[in-house]
């Protein structure tokens, strides 16, 4: 291929895959494959690495991450970014609409724009002539810093509008964010690669836009939703409805609008008349908050006229036409009876407040994660104290401040013990990690919670087995290490407490059960540290057998995929351990059997389908995935708007209802079998 073909094919191909980045992403409105995407993405990466001198600022390969930068750039706005006043009680809003009516010298209702307040960290994008070319953070309101080599990561952010004639220059403000799931995924590797967990979802966003190395940005899934413009030039709207209605035409994501009606998870936003319909748009919100995929704490009300915007104007850093209407927080006090340090299955030692119960946001809370020393030093959390606790949605309870006037006399300042809680050994912090960690592998707690992991759904799967067995077969003396499971009798189970014969008999078939099993799945058991369930597959995939697994090297590790050097460290410290190659070993000559993976159809019946299954089928659970899999579909866990289809058994549960609403199809198991037939 010449250059200048080459030059029509990347102009082509970039075309193309914004195109179905919005339709994904945007309209939630894909119409090609998962699969097909991703050969448009190589084709494009495989093109810019062969002609470099053709790679263009708007390229969509910069949503994969640039290089590291030095530092980021101070920009000034073309026109300041303003805070809004706060309001928090419906009469508050009434006040606001009077006050409106008097400035613009009439008695008729005013017209407003009413969008969720989401609670993430507000951008100003810069388009020229249609092209990306900064992204500026709020900064002071006056100057933000250039954080467009991570914005330009976002995949539902257009790097060059989709307009034939687009204006010499657009600033777009709106927010960035993260949903619920993708924080509860960062922290969990924060977490487990001994680094400080995120407080929560925006504090996540605000640390992701400031990170120098854009492929971290890549890798945790911001989100961004378009609200206001800041200047514009050679392009004018009328109303904040046509200004809206420009972003779904060029393809910026925004929250879908409703005329009238009431807003819905689908078209959060609502153009509403007089201060009676923004208060029921207020309590309509407040309601739907917790079903939401990411956090608002309130909604943000505008009058709808440009012109009478204008007309209204701002007074010092707040405009008059425009506000917040807060949420009550959803917040309470109470005391810390307690600060226990629990201790994981890597180690790690994580100190928890134990609280007196209180309500907050009508949940009971008793626990909240004070993460690590660093976060206890920084609010200085003692025990006796009294709290102000915060639960956000479906994040874990936080602490937010202590009520330091209410502090006992003679309270200490609480320090995680050099010493491991459980098993007494010297804990350890490792070099560029905030977490301490107990290095005994043979700490009962690390034992206790690496044996709850052996057994569990994804790996041994050995159903019959819960926590609180675990813990009386260690606490016993039955089991203390993987194979102790294997030569379990029912005459020893049934000597316990409450275990009769015929569930001692479950116990040991489930056990039985499990010895046959797929060597992905035995690898995950074994709970070598940053080796999840799908860097497990791929460890799989490459050495077919666990013999095979044993005698790598470093080097071969890191030429996998999902296996980079931190992983291939991590896998070859525990190779390294002649404990380790034990008790493989004796796995093995129990009776555990690992059968490679069943490959993967590159075609099939139910090729680039993703599968959530749920309820009771006559089959097991693993079963149905495997069968889903060698048809060419993919199983995941949870059901979003990207899954293909649900197979629901008996008692489908909340997943069914979640699949209903997002119409998702669902299939009977009945339903599966014809399409296989």
């Amino acid at each position: 291929m010449t250059e200048k073909q080459a030059e029509k094919e990347i102009e082509k191909l970039s075309k193309e895959i914004e195109k179905h980045n919005r339709l994904y992403h945007s309209l939630d409105k894909p119409i090609i494959t998962d699969y097909e995407f991703d050969q448009l993405f190589q084709k494009l990466l495989e093109l810019e690495a062969q002609f470099p001198r053709l790679i263009k600022p708007d390229s969509p390969s910069h949503k994969v991450g640039g290089q590291p930068l030095d530092q980021f750039e101070k920009v000034s706005h073309e026109r300041p970014m303003l805070s809004l006043q706060n309001t928090y009680s419906p009469e508050e809003i009434e006040d606001f609409e009077q006050k409106i009516k008097r400035q613009l010298g009439t008695d008729e209702d005013i017209e407003y724009f009413c969008s969720p307040k989401y609670d993430g960290v507000a951008i100003e994008l810069i388009y020229n002539k249609g092209v990306l070319d900064m992204a500026l953070t709020r900064g002071d309101g006056v100057t933000g810093e250039n954080v467009v080599s991570n914005v330009r990561t976002i995949r539902s952010l257009p790097l060059k509008l989709d307009l034939k004639d687009p204006p010499p220059r657009i600033d777009i403000r709106g927010e960035i964010l993260l949903f619920k799931e993708d924080f509860a995924l960062i922290n969990g590797r924060q977490e487990e690669e001994g680094q400080p967990a995120f407080a929560n979802p925006r504090n996540a966003a605000a640390g992701t836009l400031r990170q120098l190395d854009p492929k971290i940005a890549a890798g945790r899934n911001l989100r961004m939703f378009c609200y206001s413009c800041g200047f514009k030039e050679g392009i004018d709207f009328q109303t904040h409805s046509d200004f809206e209605s420009f972003l779904a035409k060029v393809g910026l994501p925004h929250m879908p609008f409703k005329l009238k009606g009431k807003p819905s998870k689908k078209s959060l936003s609502l153009v509403c008349r007089g201060a009676k319909e923004v208060i029921d748009y207020y309590k309509e919100i407040e309601s739907l908050r917790h079903q939401l995929p990411f956090e608002i704490d309130g909604i943000v009300v505008k009058v709808n006229s440009y012109p009478m915007q204008q007309q209204l104007g701002n007074i010092a850093r707040s405009p008059r036409w425009a506000f917040a209407a807060k949420f009550t927080p959803e917040q309470a006090k109470t005391k810390v009876m307690d600060i226990q340090v629990q201790v994981g299955r890597t180690g790690a030692l994580t100190p928890v407040a134990i609280m007196e119960p209180v309500s907050v946001g009508g949940v009971t809370v008793t626990h909240a994660t004070l993460h690590n020393q660093d976060e206890i030093n920084r609010k200085d959390v003692r025990v006796g104290d009294w709290v102000l606790i915060h639960r956000a949605g479906d994040v874990i309870p936080e602490v937010i401040e202590v009520i330091k006037e209410k502090r006992p006399k003679g309270s200490k300042p609480f320090q995680i013990p050099d010493q491991c809680p459980v098993c007494k050994e010297k804990v350890t912090q490792l070099e560029g990690e905030v977490v301490k960690r107990c290095m005994n592998h043979l700490c009962p707690a690390v034992i206790k919670e690496s044996l709850k992991h052996f057994v569990s759904r994804n790996a041994m799967n050995i159903d019959k087995l819960g926590s609180r067995l675990i813990e009386v077969f260690y606490d016993e003396g039955m089991v203390q290490s993987f194979s102790d499971l294997y030569r379990l009798t029912k005459d020893d189970i049934m000597a316990l407490d409450r275990q009769g014969e015929k569930s001692a008999q479950n116990i040991i078939s489930s056990i039985e059960k499990s010895k046959n099993t797929e060597l992905h799945r035995f690898i995950f058991a074994m709970g070598i540290r940053f080796v999840g369930e799908q860097t497990a597959r791929t460890l799989a995939e490459h050495f077919k057998s666990m013999d095979q697994f044993l005698k790598t090297n470093k080097e071969e590790l890191v030429e996998l995929p999902d296996v980079g050097p931190k992983v291939a460290e991590s896998i070859m410290l525990t190779l390294k351990q002649k404990p380790f190659h034990k008790e493989v070993a004796a796995l093995i000559k129990l009776g555990i059997k690992t059968k490679s993976m069943k490959k993967v159809a590159t075609s099939g019946k139910l090729k680039d389908l993703s599968f959530v299954v749920t309820g009771t089928l006559p089959v097991s659970r693993n079963e149905v995935h495997d069968l889903i899999r060698t048809h060419g579909g993919t199983v995941v866990s949870s059901v979003s708007k990207n899954t293909s289809v649900l197979v629901a058994g008996e008692k489908a549960g909340s997943k069914l209802v979640k699949a209903e609403k997002l119409r998702v199809e669902v299939w009977s198991w009945d339903d599966l079998q014809k399409k296989l037939s």
